[in-house]
């Protein structure tokens, strides 16, 4: 099939002035809306005709900007034409049909934690040698994904995520902007609760996560001083065990996942990459390993999550409420900071930036 792309490919004229861009193909998300959005800031919307790829195009609305439908004709001819590609997941949907006159920027959705690409047993097909640059947050991700996504080294753009940039300059008064925005309560600390997906139990038709919580009990020992703010990974379309009230809170379905990092006092996660965009904001941060040794047999870890996490993996619900009742905030912050000084070294920023310079032979500042 691939071939058969190649050879279409052929009489298919590079347009120079255009973009395709796509996220993870049901949302306007990611770091190529933070590419998107600054080059509108920058003026250079009006330069290239940028297309956004979609799996429904009209439920998703993005001004000034052309949509096409994920996987059709018209799709697979955009992305031929187009002389820039710009993608945090893929644009060649398994294929191989880019132009060696195509600039192919990936920036990844997150640094390296779970094992991916050809790293996991059943997938043996990634061969992204072909990428001209790739988006890295530090070495971990260099040696990691440049085994497991066959990249070539010289691809690697030393930056972080674009989506991350504002992480890096959110201010006392950014906060409590977004904390009123979000509708949180004045006086709690506020814990985000944001659980990685399970491996699906019926194909893929649904991600169902249940980690054995007792909302109950958290509420009873723990809401005088806080709040939980609930947050699945998009995969997960069922949400389970949880009563939703003044206590824990859903925002599953909120747009900007940088928000609710923002306005955190604490995260509680367990393998997701989300762990490695909290810790650029110095906070505390707390690995609620319920199934760790389950899922590192099955899916594997790039490193020993119990040695690098902040706090290593809490198994148990006890060990959570247990260390939120007692928590040293200066402490445990320092220990965010060494994390992230180990795993996301590369990134000041300017990612965002640094992406468009290097892709469109830009110089701005």
């Amino acid at each position: 099939m691939s071939a058969v792309f190649q050879g279409w490919g052929r009489f298919i004229k590079t347009d120079d002035r255009l973009v395709l861009m796509n996220g993870h193909g049901y949302k306007y998300n990611d770091s190529p809306r933070a590419i998107y959005l600054k080059m509108k800031e920058l003026g250079l919307t009006e330069k290239y005709r940028i297309v956004w790829a979609l799996n429904e195009p009209d439920k998703v609305k993005i001004p000034g900007c052309t949509k096409v439908k994920m996987d059709t004709i018209e799709y697979f001819r955009t992305a031929m034409k187009a002389k820039y590609w710009i993608s945090c997941v893929n644009i060649e949907r398994a294929l191989h049909f880019k132009k060696k006159n195509q600039i192919y920027l990936n920036t990844w959705h997150g640094a390296a934690i779970n094992v991916c690409g050809n790293g996991v047993s059943s997938r043996k097909d990634f061969h992204w040698s072909y990428i001209d640059y790739f988006c890295v947050c530090g070495k971990y991700d260099e040696v990691c994904f440049g085994r497991d996504l066959e990249l070539n080294p010289d691809s690697f753009l030393r930056t972080g995520l674009p989506r991350n940039d504002v992480l890096y300059h959110v201010t006392p008064e950014s906060r409590a902007e977004i904390q009123k925005k979000l509708g949180l309560p004045r006086g709690k600390k506020i814990i985000l609760y944001a659980p990685t997906w399970r491996d699906s139990e019926d194909g893929g038709a649904s991600y169902k996560i249940a980690p054995p919580i007792n909302w109950t009990r958290w509420k009873e020992e723990l809401t005088d001083e806080y709040i939980v703010m609930l947050r699945t990974h998009p995969y997960t379309t069922r949400l389970m065990n949880v009563q939703f009230d003044d206590f824990v809170m859903n925002y599953t379905e909120y747009p900007d996942v940088n928000d609710l990092l923002i306005a955190a006092d604490v995260l509680i996660s367990d393998y997701s990459s989300i762990n490695l965009d909290y810790c650029i904001l110095g906070k505390p941060m707390i690995c609620f390993g319920y199934d760790y040794d389950s899922y590192k047999e099955i899916r594997g870890f790039y490193y020993d999550l119990e040695e690098e996490m902040p706090n290593g993996v809490m198994r148990t619900e006890d060990e959570v409420i247990d260390h939120l009742k007692n928590l040293d905030y200066e402490a445990d912050s320092r220990k965010t900071i060494r994390f992230r000084d180990h795993h996301c070294e590369y990134g000041d920023g300017s990612a965002t930036l640094q992406c468009i310079n290097t892709v469109f032979g830009t110089q701005y500042k």
